[in-house]
């Protein structure tokens, strides 16, 4: 690996939360309370110098003295485009580790693999520097292999360090090192004093987002460590939450695509540490919380709330580190939630049949990934799941890719055969998961949860206002689009009519994006578009055309004249002229994303044509 020195800056500013910046899920939210910039002692860090990862990726470490005798160990992946295939990212990424000086040493998580030789360096140096020449303790917050990828090289340098986790935690590590190590499982409530004030107390959090996470408290500090709880992807030299405009819409993305399908986990997590008097949370993804804690914790509150009330809810089983079981099951859940139904994620392998039977009892849906074949845990669990299952319930099965699933076809008939009502085709997994299989998962949770609330979402809108003022909305007349949208080898479009010119300079305009539109997910901030104009002599036949249900995962364009414009979305030959649009923010409403965008370019493809106008009886359809 090829060492080049470090040209990055620091930039710091007190500022607040504007809407005309947001970026990936932004809500419209103002923050008035002006953020403290960090001092100069508690602001400066130690940086290493940065190592080239392959030909172009930089990694760097970065130190910083967190709280008393508390150091803080940040893996910069400045780079890393993506996490996982479904998780676009703009601004790199970070694997936080931590160490407290007691006087015993306590390590809490590790970093990625890809990390070895700067962490471990890393933290040689900061124990020689502290006087310490061992581990004593390992809290493993959870073992997903970014967090725990290097946990075996520690134990390799510190065999005599006891790794303190979960039940479930402490299982699947012993599958990640294959080889005993010294081990003690805490529960919730239970305790242990490093000395000099540094008394930590576990906190089981599980699915947040995997069923073997717990935080740690340190009495001593007031920090709590929550992994990746609370986190976001954004790789910044700053290691707090000081610029608040710039880190909220990536915290708000990262919530939605991994903590908000276990909403309900996170209002349980939430109680259990109301009465901890924390002041920082040191999370493993991204800046540490320490300036807006009240309102960032608060934001996941509200958030939560909000989907927990839903009256639907969807039971998701996976299997944990299964193949892709737990990576598609996220994505499967991303895509019922988008629709407003709740879901709550159980693993085959782990969930108390007890839980399972309650959980699936009190559900409307169901979605299935199918277990390994080997599994005798998954055998009691799919056992149980046969006599909690409801007649009329819906479910959806999905292979996991792991090798040796249980047949998708065998597991649909015997839910059938348990009274369950098979919603769509078993999800087949054919080779290693790229984007669009991704995209096809999303689509195929959105069409469960909208199998399930079509009935009362069309009740809903028919009461929302009454008939004149339906009648008087509808006079707003519009024209008539077709988005279309592409990324690496997901496409999508969608006719869209809610749309409006924004501004002069630069040349913007918004379009609203329902949230349970397939599309959505590809028009977040920084995403590129094409805006259709379809004209009024000749759209009805492409209009019927993206107006029908495609299946999950349909190529919509397939039978449809088209050609790549210069941000490589297509643009449709039947339409009389398009934009090529750039997303710089979103706007939340109950129920559509009003996405803001700048047109970067544009060309007329009928220039005597006249834009189709579309007008309505009344307004609560579109």
């Amino acid at each position: 690996m090829q060492r080049v020195s470090s040209c990055h800056a620091a930039g710091r500013s007190r500022i607040a939360f504007c809407p005309q910046q947001a970026r990936k899920g932004a809500a419209c939210r103002v923050l008035t309370k002006a953020v403290a910039a960090p001092d100069a002692a508690t602001a400066h860090s130690q940086m290493s110098q940065v190592v080239k990862w392959g030909e172009d990726k930089r990694l760097q470490t970065q130190v910083l003295q967190l709280a008393a005798d508390t150091v803080s160990i940040r893996s910069l992946d400045w780079d890393r485009d993506r996490f996982d295939i479904e998780f676009g990212l703009e601004n790199g990424t970070t694997y936080n580790a931590y160490l407290i000086f007691g006087e015993k040493t306590a390590l809490v998580d590790a970093s990625h693999e890809k990390f070895h030789d700067l962490f471990l360096e890393t933290l040689d140096k900061q124990l020689k520097a502290a006087g310490v020449d061992k581990i004593d303790y390992i809290f493993v917050s959870h073992t997903e292999p970014d967090h725990s990828g290097l946990i075996p090289n520690v134990l390799d340098r510190h065999p005599e360090a006891i790794v303190c986790g979960s039940k479930v935690c402490l299982t699947f590590l012993q599958g990640l090192t294959h080889r005993p190590f010294k081990s003690q499982q805490v529960k919730g409530g239970d305790k242990i004093d490093l000395g000099k004030g540094h008394e930590v107390e576990f906190v089981m959090a599980p699915n947040l987002h995997w069923p073997d996470t717990m935080f740690s408290y340190d009495h001593g500090t007031g920090v709590m460590y929550t992994c990746d709880a609370f986190g976001l992807h954004y790789c910044s030299e700053d290691p707090y939450d000081v610029e608040l405009q710039a880190i909220l819409p990536h915290y708000r993305f990262y919530y939605d695509c991994l903590m908000k399908p276990n909403a309900k986990s996170v209002t349980t997590a939430l109680r259990k540490v109301k009465d901890l008097p924390y002041t920082m949370i040191a999370n493993g993804h991204g800046p540490i919380l320490r300036f807006n804690v009240p309102e960032l914790v608060g934001n996941y509150n509200s958030w939560s709330l909000a989907i927990t009330k839903a009256p639907t809810t969807v039971v998701v089983l996976y299997a944990s580190e299964y193949g892709f079981s737990d990576r598609l099951s996220q994505t499967l859940a991303r895509g019922i939630t988008k629709a407003g139904v709740q879901t709550e994620m159980l693993d085959l392998l782990s969930a108390d049949p007890q839980d399972l039977v309650a959980a699936v009892g009190r559900a409307a849906g169901l979605v299935l990934m199918s277990p390994p074949t080997s599994s005798s845990e998954a055998k009691i669990s799919l056992a149980a799941l046969s006599s909690a299952i409801k007649s009329g319930t819906k479910v959806l099965v999905a292979e996991s890719f792991g090798g040796s699933d249980e047949p998708v076809d065998v597991l649909a008939s015997a839910l059938v055969d348990s009274g369950a009502e098979v919603v769509l085709s078993p999800l087949r997994v054919k080779d290693l998961p790229q984007q669009s299989l991704y995209q096809q998962f999303e689509e195929a949770g959105t069409d469960l949860a909208q199998a399930l609330t079509q009935k009362d979402n069309i009740a809903r809108k028919k009461g929302a206002m009454g008939p004149t003022v339906a009648k008087a909305l509808a006079r707003i007349s519009s024209g008539l689009y077709v988005v279309t949208a592409a990324h690496n080898n997901a496409r999508s479009a969608m006719v869209a009519s809610w749309v409006s010119q924004a501004s002069f300079e630069p040349l913007g305009l918004t379009v609203a994006v329902a949230k349970d539109r397939a599309i959505e997910s590809l028009m977040q901030v920084g995403d590129t578009f094409v805006l259709n104009v379809l004209g009024e002599d000749n759209y009805n036949d492409i209009m019927k055309h993206f107006l029908k249900r495609f299946a999950p995962g349909a190529d919509r364009f397939d039978g449809v004249s088209w050609f790549p414009a210069k941000n490589g979305c297509p643009v449709l030959q039947q339409g009389i002229s398009y934009m090529e649009c750039k997303v710089i923010s979103r706007m939340e409403t109950p129920d559509h994303w009003v996405t803001y965008c700048e047109v970067t370019e544009g060309g007329v493809l009928e220039p005597s044509a006249r834009t189709a106008v579309h007008r309505r009886k009344v307004a609560n359809y579109y």
